[in-house]
Protein backbone atom coordinates (compact mmCIF):
# COMPACT_ATOMS: atom_id res chain seq x y z
CA UNK A 1 0.00 0.00 0.00
CA UNK A 2 1.37 3.49 -0.79
CA UNK A 3 2.79 5.27 2.28
CA UNK A 4 0.66 8.59 1.52
CA UNK A 5 -2.79 6.52 2.28
CA UNK A 6 -1.69 5.52 5.86
CA UNK A 7 -2.29 6.81 8.25
CA UNK A 8 -0.53 7.39 11.72
CA UNK A 9 -1.68 9.79 14.41
CA UNK A 10 -0.81 13.44 12.92
CA UNK A 11 0.02 12.39 10.02
CA UNK A 12 -2.16 13.42 7.25
CA UNK A 13 -3.35 11.11 4.78
CA UNK A 14 -4.05 11.90 1.19
CA UNK A 15 -7.45 10.62 -0.48
CA UNK A 16 -9.20 10.62 -3.52
CA UNK A 17 -11.18 13.95 -3.62
CA UNK A 18 -15.11 13.55 -3.97
CA UNK A 19 -17.94 15.86 -5.14
CA UNK A 20 -18.34 17.34 -1.50
CA UNK A 21 -15.09 18.66 -1.29
CA UNK A 22 -15.77 21.11 -4.11
CA UNK A 23 -16.74 24.34 -1.81
CA UNK A 24 -13.43 23.33 0.17
CA UNK A 25 -10.98 22.95 -2.74
CA UNK A 26 -12.22 26.27 -4.24
CA UNK A 27 -12.47 28.14 -0.60
CA UNK A 28 -8.75 26.96 -0.97
CA UNK A 29 -7.57 28.38 -3.95
CA UNK A 30 -9.21 31.61 -3.69
CA UNK A 31 -8.09 31.94 -0.45
CA UNK A 32 -4.10 31.45 -1.05
CA UNK A 33 -2.20 33.87 0.06
CA UNK A 34 0.66 33.32 -3.26
CA UNK A 35 -2.20 34.88 -5.23
CA UNK A 36 -2.75 37.96 -3.31
CA UNK A 37 -1.85 41.62 -4.85
CA UNK A 38 -0.67 41.42 -8.55
CA UNK A 39 -1.95 37.81 -8.96
CA UNK A 40 -5.27 37.93 -7.34
CA UNK A 41 -6.81 37.87 -10.31
CA UNK A 42 -6.10 34.77 -11.15
CA UNK A 43 -7.91 33.08 -8.62
CA UNK A 44 -10.94 35.59 -8.07
CA UNK A 45 -13.41 33.65 -9.65
CA UNK A 46 -11.98 30.19 -9.82
CA UNK A 47 -14.13 27.41 -8.89
CA UNK A 48 -13.27 23.80 -8.30
CA UNK A 49 -16.85 22.09 -9.40
CA UNK A 50 -18.56 18.93 -8.94
CA UNK A 51 -17.82 18.05 -12.20
CA UNK A 52 -14.14 18.57 -12.51
CA UNK A 53 -13.29 16.27 -9.11
CA UNK A 54 -15.51 13.55 -10.81
CA UNK A 55 -13.35 13.92 -14.22
CA UNK A 56 -10.56 14.05 -13.14
CA UNK A 57 -7.38 12.91 -10.81
CA UNK A 58 -8.50 15.06 -7.50
CA UNK A 59 -6.60 14.27 -4.90
CA UNK A 60 -6.78 15.53 -1.40
CA UNK A 61 -4.31 15.80 1.88
CA UNK A 62 -6.34 15.65 4.99
CA UNK A 63 -5.42 16.32 8.89
CA UNK A 64 -6.72 13.07 10.13
CA UNK A 65 -6.69 14.58 13.63
CA UNK A 66 -9.27 17.04 12.96
CA UNK A 67 -12.90 15.22 12.73
CA UNK A 68 -14.50 14.92 9.29
CA UNK A 69 -10.45 15.92 8.00
CA UNK A 70 -9.31 18.91 7.26
CA UNK A 71 -8.40 19.74 3.80
CA UNK A 72 -4.14 20.93 4.43
CA UNK A 73 -3.96 20.65 -0.06
CA UNK A 74 -4.91 18.44 -3.21
CA UNK A 75 -3.61 18.43 -6.51
CA UNK A 76 -5.48 17.65 -9.84
CA UNK A 77 -3.14 15.40 -12.56
CA UNK A 78 -4.97 15.13 -15.91
CA UNK A 79 -4.00 12.53 -17.98
CA UNK A 80 -4.59 13.68 -21.53
CA UNK A 81 -1.92 15.75 -21.77
CA UNK A 82 -0.36 14.43 -18.96
CA UNK A 83 -0.45 17.88 -16.73
CA UNK A 84 -0.29 19.06 -13.11
CA UNK A 85 -3.41 21.24 -13.66
CA UNK A 86 -3.90 22.34 -9.73
CA UNK A 87 -1.65 21.84 -6.83
CA UNK A 88 -2.97 24.16 -3.74
CA UNK A 89 -1.57 24.10 0.10
CA UNK A 90 -3.83 25.45 2.74
CA UNK A 91 -2.17 29.28 3.77
CA UNK A 92 -1.59 27.65 7.64
CA UNK A 93 -0.56 24.50 6.43
CA UNK A 94 2.61 25.77 4.15
CA UNK A 95 6.46 24.36 5.77
CA UNK A 96 4.57 21.18 6.77
CA UNK A 97 5.69 19.14 3.81
CA UNK A 98 2.22 18.91 2.33
CA UNK A 99 3.46 20.33 -1.14
CA UNK A 100 6.04 17.61 -1.08
CA UNK A 101 3.34 14.82 0.19
CA UNK A 102 0.99 15.74 -2.81
CA UNK A 103 4.10 15.65 -5.34
CA UNK A 104 5.07 12.22 -4.37
CA UNK A 105 1.56 11.26 -4.22
CA UNK A 106 1.07 12.31 -8.15
CA UNK A 107 3.70 10.70 -9.28
CA UNK A 108 3.06 7.32 -7.84
CA UNK A 109 -0.47 8.00 -9.20
CA UNK A 110 1.79 8.99 -12.67
CA UNK A 111 3.57 6.46 -12.50
CA UNK A 112 0.88 3.81 -12.04
CA UNK A 113 -1.18 5.02 -15.15
CA UNK A 114 2.06 4.76 -17.39
CA UNK A 115 3.15 8.51 -17.41
CA UNK A 116 6.63 9.00 -18.39
CA UNK A 117 6.57 13.08 -17.83
CA UNK A 118 4.09 15.20 -16.10
CA UNK A 119 4.09 19.11 -17.64
CA UNK A 120 3.70 21.78 -15.07
CA UNK A 121 3.04 25.55 -15.91
CA UNK A 122 3.65 26.82 -12.67
CA UNK A 123 2.38 30.31 -11.10
CA UNK A 124 5.75 32.22 -10.81
CA UNK A 125 6.25 32.56 -7.21
CA UNK A 126 5.83 28.67 -7.28
CA UNK A 127 8.73 27.57 -9.61
CA UNK A 128 11.34 27.42 -6.62
CA UNK A 129 8.95 24.72 -5.31
CA UNK A 130 8.58 22.75 -8.11
CA UNK A 131 12.54 22.77 -8.62
CA UNK A 132 13.17 21.93 -5.60
CA UNK A 133 10.67 18.90 -5.70
CA UNK A 134 12.44 17.48 -9.00
CA UNK A 135 10.86 19.26 -11.49
CA UNK A 136 13.60 20.84 -14.05
CA UNK A 137 12.57 23.66 -16.23
CA UNK A 138 11.73 23.41 -20.19
CA UNK A 139 9.98 26.73 -21.01
CA UNK A 140 7.90 30.01 -20.40
CA UNK A 141 4.57 29.64 -21.24
CA UNK A 142 3.72 33.70 -22.14
CA UNK A 143 1.25 35.69 -20.88
CA UNK A 144 -2.20 35.52 -22.39
CA UNK A 145 -4.18 38.77 -21.48
CA UNK A 146 -6.41 39.36 -19.98
CA UNK A 147 -6.76 35.80 -18.41
CA UNK A 148 -2.82 35.27 -17.73
CA UNK A 149 -1.44 38.30 -17.84
CA UNK A 150 1.85 37.44 -17.21
CA UNK A 151 4.59 35.00 -18.27
CA UNK A 152 4.38 31.68 -16.50
CA UNK A 153 7.86 28.99 -16.52
CA UNK A 154 6.99 25.28 -17.78
CA UNK A 155 8.37 22.49 -16.00
CA UNK A 156 8.18 18.76 -16.16
CA UNK A 157 8.42 15.65 -13.83
CA UNK A 158 9.99 12.95 -15.16
CA UNK A 159 8.31 9.50 -13.88
CA UNK A 160 10.46 6.88 -12.78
Amino acid sequence: MNPALTSRHGTPVVRRAVARDARRLTRLVRGSHAYEGHYASMVAGYRVGADYIETHQVFVAVDTDVPAGRVLGFYSLLLLPPELDLLFVDNGAQGRGIGRLLVEHMKSQARAAGLDRVRVVSHPPAEGFYLSSGARLTGTVRANPPAVPWDRPELQFLIR
